[in-house]
């Protein structure tokens, strides 16, 4: 009785304050919202970046997973575990990309995965309307990429790209594969060791021993085997997708046989560099393959007394450019963007650790005449002058 007669004490003040402080009132009310729309925030949350992915992909008829112009190991592993992920919620997936895969790895890693990845030219040979960007939040590399609007973004990599339903850019992973790794942790996913089948495992959604093994080198590919800008996530997906590995086609896989042309292209690098204090360039040439032009950058950054390394080569015309840095110095991307930024035709950039670019040739519009060169020398030099932050 006593509770009562309180409790209608206290409605009777809180109604008398509403009527001498109508600004007071309306001020509490507003708090209260606020709360209960931040609990609702923080509930979405909680929920984890994959089951909401999860959920996008099952409201799709179909998709089409897009990994970047010559697409890594990081790209073609991520792109692996989305399809993967959304036929185990109905949906079909193809996966497709922009240029050629021509790397020693990034071609084992295809063939001994057995992936079927369609090349595309033009937009109109996307899969479906409906696009997932993995490794890049941006379309480019065919005609017609402006005009995609993606429908989810999932990378690692700095830069402006949004998805138009979700976007995921995490810049302190240090592989994409490991934040696709995390969704289907965050789903109850059961990873599928190599000599099981997804039947025997009691989970609605499996990780397949061929995602779990790609999963992994991507990761480990894009940070030098969890030394080079790993962060605790990359270690815990590592952790997570090891079960299912197979150990046999990760070593194919990373041990493949390597093209002639590669280790000229590194000899040449290393027998032709430039040194400056603790940076290198070198200029290899003439290539065939520009893929070795960032495996003589990988191999150079390996001297003694070398923290950063930029090595440009040429190829049909245009000039192609990847740096490496271990120097807290020197954030590689911006370095090389710097340079290429005046110069014409020319675009680059990339992480702190690494990065790259090129230059294509500038030919009249009539199509007449040589195409314009590029003092080799002059690159060089402001290359040195952007590693030390002369810029």
């Amino acid at each position: 009785m006593w509770r009562q007669i309180a409790a209608d004490e206290r409605l009777s003040q809180a109604e008398a304050l509403a009527r001498e402080s109508p600004e007071l009132t309306a001020t509490v009310i507003f708090i209260g919202l606020v709360v209960i729309a931040g609990g609702y925030l923080l509930f979405r949350a909680r929920q984890g970046a994959g089951v909401r992915f999860r959920r996008l992909l099952a409201d799709q008829d179909e998709i089409a997973v897009l990994m970047h112009p010559n697409p890594d190991p990081d790209a073609m592993s991520a792109a692996l575990g989305v399809a993967s992920l959304a036929e185990q919620v109905g949906v079909d997936a193809t996966v497709q990309y922009p240029g050629q895969i021509r790397h020693q790895e990034n071609r084992a890693f295809r063939t001994v995965l057995d992936l079927e990845l369609d090349p595309i030219e033009h937009v109109s040979d996307l899969a479906a309307e409906s696009v997932i960007l993995v490794d890049h939040n941006e379309p480019r590399g065919f005609a017609g990429a402006d005009g995609v609007l993606p429908t989810a973004v999932v990378d690692h990599h700095p830069g402006d790209g949004a998805g138009d339903l979700f976007t995921d850019v995490r810049t302190d992973y240090g592989a994409t594969a490991s934040v696709v790794a995390e969704y289907f942790k965050e789903n109850d996913a059961t990873p599928v060791p190599p000599d099981k089948h997804a039947s025997e495992t009691k989970s609605d959604l499996t990780l397949p021993t061929e995602t779990a093994t790609g999963l992994l080198y991507g990761i480990l590919a894009d940070t030098k085997h969890l030394t080079v800008g790993a962060s605790e996530s990359d270690f815990a997906a590592a952790a997570y997708v090891y079960p299912g590995v197979d150990q046999d086609r990760l070593d194919r896989i990373a041990n493949p046989a390597v093209d002639a042309e590669v280790l000229e292209v590194k000899a040449r690098a290393i027998a032709g560099r430039r040194i400056e204090g603790s940076f290198a360039v070198a200029d290899v040439g003439g290539v065939n393959n520009v893929d070795a032009i960032p495996q003589a950058a990988d191999e150079l950054i390996q001297l003694e007394g070398v923290s950063a390394v930029v090595v440009l080569g040429e190829r049909d015309g245009t000039i192609h450019l990847s740096g490496r840095s271990r120097d807290d110095r020197v954030h590689m991307g911006n370095a090389i963007e710097s340079v290429l930024s005046n110069v014409d035709n020319g675009n680059g950039g990339g992480h702190s650790r690494m990065g790259g670019g090129t230059i294509t040739p500038t030919i009249e519009p009539t199509g007449e005449g040589e195409p314009e060169t590029v003092d080799r020398d002059d690159l060089a030099d402001g290359l040195f002058r952007a590693m030390a932050g002369d810029v």
